[in-house]
């Protein structure tokens, strides 16, 4: 079955996701976790070391500035679910203003780190994030919160859940319960203009890091 974006976006709002086994494998599995991850968007948690690298400053946050170069990064890695045919698919989505990519820099503009996923409503499914140095990932996604927040989302969905998640709020849901809260959050929608406005948002604002 290839891949498109009309089928990924059924798939989502279903609460399926694919997966290939490596960057090399053609072969899509899809998946629907018995035990879901979710981040809470009012649940997230700024831990001290990200606060640290908050205030040492010299990082610049952007929205949909380098989709390509995000993925590309998060596909950079000896181990990987994204082959050509994912990577092809959220391409093709992001051209439709439904997949997004945030993007940190540093002062020389090199990408220290950034995350991509996908906006249905007021869900959003975090794809893939990418560290390229310390606390990286983890600026780019309490970005990617703020702005949600800003757009009213409700849920934030990463899949499954590991320890990085989980240290900065993340939960997990069983089937059931995840469904009801997607269904929840598809209903109700979201404002994506102001999530994914191309100018900096609340990340950098005092307020969200207090």
């Amino acid at each position: 079955m290839r891949l498109t974006p009309e089928l990924i976006v059924r798939a989502y709002a279903g609460g399926v996701f694919p997966m290939a086994e490596s960057a090399d494998d053609p072969e899509i599995h899809w998946f629907e976790p018995r035990l879901r991850g979710v981040l809470p968007p009012e649940g997230f948690h700024v831990s001290r070391s990200l606060r640290r690298s908050r205030r040492r400053g010299g990082f610049r946050f952007s929205c949909d500035t380098d989709f390509d170069g995000v993925l590309a990064a998060c596909a950079d890695r000896p181990v990987t679910w994204i082959n050509d045919e994912i990577a092809g698919v959220f391409r093709a989505l992001h051209a439709r203003g439904m997949a997004h990519s945030i993007e940190v820099r540093d002062e020389a503009g090199a990408l220290a780190g950034g995350l991509y996923g996908l906006a249905l409503g007021g869900a959003f499914f975090a794809e893939s994030m990418v560290s390229l140095v310390t606390d990286g990932s983890k600026l780019a996604l309490a970005e990617l919160i703020a702005r949600l927040r800003r757009g009213g989302f409700s849920l934030v969905d990463t899949q499954y859940m590991t320890p990085h998640l989980q240290s900065l709020g993340g939960i997990e849901m069983p089937r059931h319960r995840y469904r009801a809260a997607l269904q929840a959050a598809l209903e109700a929608g979201a404002d994506h203009g102001a999530a994914f406005a191309p100018v900096n948002l609340a990340a950098t604002d005092g307020a969200f890091w207090s």
